[in-house]
C-alpha cells in the first residue's frame, strides 16, 4: 500500500511540475487564429522556451490579454527593435511588406480599427502580436489599458506564457 501511495504521489508531483513549468494543454476558444487554429482545436504550449531564448517573428504564443481578464493566443509579428506599421491591412516591418499566407480577412472591404496604425519601434524585450483572423481579433492593434484607456501596442516578453507547439 505504501508503494502505491508513493508512486501516485510521485506521478502527481511529476504532472504538477510538467504542467506548471514545461508543457500545458489548451483548447482554442475563439476564432481569432482561424483558419490555422480553429475554435475547439487542442494544442500544447511550450512554457519553458522563452526562459532560454527570445521569441521569433511568426511564432504563435499564449499571453494574458492586457485588456481583459483572459489568456489569448496570437502570432508574434514584430520583435524588439523592429519598426512596425499597418497600412490598409498590410503589415510592414522595417519598411517592408510582410508576406502572411496564414492571414484571413473576413471583412476585407471594410476599414476597421487598427487597419491603419503606426505604433512605432518595438521596445527591447517586447513583441507586437496579431491574430491570424485579423478582422475578428482583438490584439496589439486595438488593445487599450483598462485603467488609462491608452493603447497597449507592445507586450513584454516576460508576460508570454509560452509558444504553441507545432504551429508556425
Amino acid at each position: 500500500m505504501k508503494r502505491w501511495f508513493f508512486l501516485l504521489s510521485l506521478g502527481a508531483l511529476g504532472a504538477w511540475i510538467l504542467r506548471g513549468c514545461l508543457v500545458e494543454g489548451i483548447v482554442i476558444a475563439t476564432a481569432s487564429m482561424e483558419p490555422i487554429l480553429p475554435v475547439g482545436y487542442h494544442a500544447f504550449v511550450n512554457k519553458a522556451i522563452y526562459k532560454v531564448r527570445q521569441p521569433k517573428r511568426g511564432e504563435v504564443v499564449v499571453l494574458p490579454s492586457p485588456a481583459e481578464d483572459k489568456d489569448v493566443v496570437k502570432r508574434v509579428i514584430a520583435v524588439g527593435g523592429d519598426e512596425v506599421r499597418i497600412e490598409k491591412k498590410q503589415v510592414l516591418i522595417n519598411g517592408q511588406a510582410v508576406n502572411e499566407p496564414y492571414v484571413q480577412h473576413t471583412r476585407a472591404d471594410e476599414m476597421l480599427v487598427g487597419d491603419n496604425i503606426e505604433p512605432g519601434r518595438v521596445p527591447r524585450n517586447h513583441v507586437f502580436v496579431l491574430g491570424d483572423n485579423r478582422d475578428e481579433s482583438g490584439d496589439s492593434r486595438d488593445w487599450k489599458d483598462p485603467e488609462t484607456g491608452r493603447p497597449v501596442y507592445f507586450i513584454p516578453v516576460e508576460n508570454l506564457m509560452g509558444k504553441v507547439m507545432g504551429v508556425d
